[in-house]
């Protein structure tokens, strides 16, 4: 058996030998397409740059740049018990997370529930009965002999929110498959309040976040170089700390102009204006078929969601396409259905280690009825590589901008989501980017650290949650009501 067990990139030889010549000026054509050299890289970091301070402004641009009010890293040395709270679009999780005094260390106990279907275009009180629920029998289960204080409780509601405290939200739009009417525009924190207080649950609401926050402050907990925390899933965000003396839309407020803010970026929607990013007629079309054209430009070049839309869309042309006429005499219709492929299937075609490529035919036989020649084989590798690679460069230079603009020559980014974790080569891809971006010279070890490592994640939508929860308390404690909507919850 060849090429069987972790083997490094590039994971097979493979030969271009006997490629036809048209399929041959393709896959060039596709190369010229969907490569993004160091000096595009640097364009779009720059201009990534003056978009983050321009989303801080008072007038605001493509990128929200939301203020979350988590307002400082946390030390390692929090204690006490907390629950976090995690809505996603197919479980709730309940966490119980002790902060122990153990510096940097936690134990967790938690549950997942599933989300039933119905309840996401259902009625609003019974989401949030059914959370309650949930909620409840969690504590029964954990502490049923136990006469509870009032828990603190971080949630995680990963939604497009407008946050002008900690403990309020305003929903601005369902994602994730939810469609409830009388929630967008509206703060969700009372709603959720009543359906708690009906069940007479002891638990208090002392921070909503989201969990790319999360995602920064649960990594930087068990990790004080880490300064940045990014998602790289179905969707792309990233959340690092600003000075207040740096956010001008919060000058208002009088804070002290070195007060910490963690900022939750929200940059899926960089460049919508379309100025630098390097769009193919594939991106446009995706952008056009979209739910919302126009918006998260960024995202639909990165996120997992899409890129396999991308390369769906580049094979059914190239089928249509008189000259190229690849998979030619067989019936395409699985492929012609949009969002058929996901990221997973090009990570698929991406791991394949045989030098026939054996199980990328197989995939395609058996998913999509098709049977591909093994120079059609060759161009849909080469094909998978360029989408992977080129999502991976772009998502450098959002990493590369924040640094710069902080000005962190050294630090840690925890990143998260299915893409960062599960594609192929998607780390090495990034790093190879920020080098070129930050101009570092070349290692004189290769296990020497890069000034800038872009490393997995700590929970960011359990532990993160609980540690915002425990941080916002503190800061109470303290005096600094900045951003706290109803001091009375954070009393006893």
């Amino acid at each position: 058996m060849v090429g069987l067990g972790p083997r490094k990139p590039p994971s097979r030889k493979g030969s271009m030998a006997d490629v036809p010549k048209d399929l041959m000026q393709e896959i060039k054509r596709l190369e010229e397409l969907f490569t993004v050299d160091k000096a595009k890289l640097k364009q779009i970091t720059d201009h990534f740059i003056n978009e983050l301070a321009k989303g801080l402004s008072v007038e605001g641009g493509s990128i929200p740049m939301n203020p979350t009010w988590c307002m400082s890293f946390p030390t390692g040395d929090e204690q006490g018990t907390f629950l976090a709270l995690d809505m996603g679009g197919t479980n709730l999780r309940v966490c119980e997370i002790i902060l122990t005094d153990q510096k940097s260390e936690f134990d967790i106990i938690q549950s997942k529930y599933r989300m039933p279907e119905e309840l996401k275009t259902g009625d609003a009180d019974e989401l949030w009965e059914y959370i309650a629920d949930c909620l409840q029998q969690f504590i029964e289960s954990h502490h049923a002999d136990t006469k509870l204080e009032k828990l603190h409780l971080g949630f995680t509601f990963s939604y497009p929110a407008t946050q002008d405290y900690i403990d309020h939200g305003v929903l601005q739009r369902w994602t994730k498959g939810f469609d409830i009417d009388g929630v967008e525009g509206h703060n969700v924190v009372p709603m959720f309040e009543a359906a708690i207080a009906k069940r007479g649950v002891p638990i208090k609401l002392t921070a909503l976040i989201n969990d790319t926050t999360g995602t920064l402050i649960a990594s930087a907990y068990t990790d004080t170089k880490m300064k940045i925390g990014c998602i790289f899933g179905t969707g792309c965000n990233a959340a690092y700390m600003e000075n207040c003396g740096s956010i001008p839309k919060l000058a208002h407020m009088n804070l002290p102009p070195d007060t910490p803010m963690a900022i939750n970026c929200e940059w899926g929607a960089f460049d919508n204006e379309h100025k630098v990013l390097p769009r193919t007629p594939y991106d446009i079309i995706v952008d056009k078929d979209s739910p919302r054209p126009g918006q998260q430009a960024f995202e639909k070049m990165i996120a997992g969601l899409y890129l396999g839309e991308i390369f769906r869309l580049v094979l059914v042309d190239l089928h249509d396409n008189k000259d190229v006429h690849i998979f030619e005499g067989q019936n395409i219709d699985k492929l012609r259905k949009a969002y058929t492929l996901d990221s997973s299937f090009l990570s698929l075609v991406e791991e394949d280690p045989f030098e026939n490529l054996s199980e990328t035919g197989d995939l395609f036989q058996n998913k999509l009825g098709i049977t591909a020649t093994h120079p059609e084989l060759e161009l849909i590798r080469r094909l998978a590589e360029l989408i992977g690679t080129r999502a991976a460069r772009l998502s450098a230079c959002g990493v590369a901008a924040i640094a710069k603009k902080k000005n962190y020559k050294t630090c840690h980014v925890g990143a998260d989501g299915s893409v960062f974790n599960k594609y192929p080569h998607f780390k090495q891809r990034g790093a190879v980017a920020l080098r070129e971006i930050l101009d570092w010279p070349a290692k004189k070890n290769p296990k020497e650290e890069d000034p800038i490592e872009i490393l997995a994640a700590e929970d960011g939508s359990g532990v993160g949650a609980a540690l915002i929860a425990a941080l916002t308390l503190k800061r109470v404690k303290e005096g600094n009501m900045a951003g706290i909507l109803h001091p009375e919850n954070f009393r006893g």
